[in-house]
């Protein structure tokens, strides 16, 4: 029985997990189109802190076109659940990000993410953030 959180979670399919969501944010963040294509399943679907559902073409659509422009996205701890050839991710993050070229205050966001080992490699095929509402 082990006696680590998700989070802590050091084995190294957990370690992997976490460095392909970490590069698919810096492809966010950059607008490296290629990898960020890579990364996400052809089926992937966005559910947007507002409850927009975005699909990965209307997503990566959106951050090419500069649309969206993530400015900053800077996770904390990522916790994974993994089994065999799907895992679950999920963390608290700091995105900077403007929409049609108006900048959003910086906010903290929950994100989940499901991912599914394909042909070698792990591919996000769900996403949801939550905004953090502050405290009042």
């Amino acid at each position: 029985m082990s006696t680590y959180t998700a989070d802590q979670d050091p084995s190294p399919e957990a370690e992997f997990i976490r460095d392909t969501e970490r590069t698919r944010l810096r492809a966010l963040v950059e607008g490296d189109m290629e990898t960020a294509g890579r990364l996400h399943a052809t089926e992937f679907q966005l559910i947007t802190p507002i409850g927009m559902a975005l699909s990965k073409n209307d997503y990566l659509g959106a951050i090419a076109s500069g649309q969206i422009k993530y400015l900053a996205w800077e996770p904390g701890p990522i916790a994974v659940r993994y089994h065999h050839s799907h895992a679950v991710i999920r963390y608290r993050a700091r995105l900077e990000v403007a929409f049609g070229g108006h900048r959003v205050a910086p906010a903290d966001y929950w994100h989940t993410d499901t991912y599914e080992h394909r042909d070698g490699e792990w591919v996000v095929v769900w996403s949801q953030a939550t905004a953090i509402s502050p405290m009042p």
